[in-house]
């Protein structure tokens, strides 16, 4: 049997006293759509920041179809194909969309050392980079500066920036907090269009998205993992529902 794409063992986290993540156990296949919920202070980001090498853990191994990468530093997972969206945007605001996702694309093809400017002479770098954009239908904004973009189309860039990596591994951190609702389909439909090998984690608190989007859920509570399984599973547990479904309204 094949090892899963990302696997956690034990992991743990402590910030003195707190126990920020405790002893996570969890798996990615290949192909997974995954999701991650809980209530605030649950430890989801925390847990997402070990994951890309953010932060180091207390204990415990992080693997990667195998290989143990607990100690790779955070560029290095980059490279090794894992990506992310984040809480906040970290966008380049100055810079126009189209220049950010190029930076993006560059730097994945070892171009960007070439760049006289982010968006460059590289008509193949801005091919790829201006496909990406249609797909998230950001085409009219690219030559817009992020500054000047409504706050849901900012996280619309942060995912063609991902997507622009080519990842192996996909961790969106509250892609549609922002997002209108008449666009939240747009990330769905992004991720749809995804070869069929990547795995996708979502952390999310829009649990319409969150159902429409997973396979398979984990709840975390207090820094642990609370439970998992099918989204029927979940959404069935008392358990679940008493500690987080029901405050979020869903069902």
């Amino acid at each position: 049997m094949s090892a899963p794409l990302l696997e956690t063992r034990a992991l743990c986290r402590n910030f003195g006293a707190l126990a920020a993540a405790r002893d996570i156990n969890f798996r990615l296949e290949a192909g997974a759509r995954h999701a991650l919920i809980g209530p605030n202070g649950a430890g989801k980001t925390t847990f997402v920041n070990l994951l890309t090498g953010v932060i180091p853990p207390t204990s415990g191994a992080i693997l990667m179809k195998g290989r143990d990468i607990t100690k790779v530093a955070q560029a290095q997972r980059v490279k090794l194909g894992i990506a992310r969206t984040f809480q906040i945007n970290r966008l380049f605001r100055r810079l126009s969309v189209l220049e950010n996702v190029y930076i993006a694309v560059a730097e994945r093809i070892g171009a960007a050392t070439s760049m006289v400017r982010p968006a460059g002479t590289r008509r193949d770098v801005v091919e790829e980079s201006m496909r990406l954009l249609e797909t998230l239908k950001l085409t009219a904004d690219a030559s817009r500066r992020i500054s000047e973009l409504p706050y849901g189309r900012q996280r619309l860039v942060e995912l063609a920036i991902a997507l622009g990596l080519k990842p192996e591994i996909l961790l969106l951190d509250e892609p549609a907090a922002g997002v209108p609702s008449a666009e939240s389909h747009i990330i769905l439909d992004a991720i749809d269009s995804l070869p069929p090998d990547i795995g996708v984690l979502i952390i999310d608190h829009d649990m319409d998205l969150v159902f429409r989007f997973a396979e398979r859920i984990t709840v975390m509570v207090s820094g642990a993992v609370f439970a998992t399984g099918s989204p029927r599973e979940i959404g069935a547990d008392a358990n679940v529902r008493a500690v987080y479904l029901g405050r979020a309204g869903h069902g």
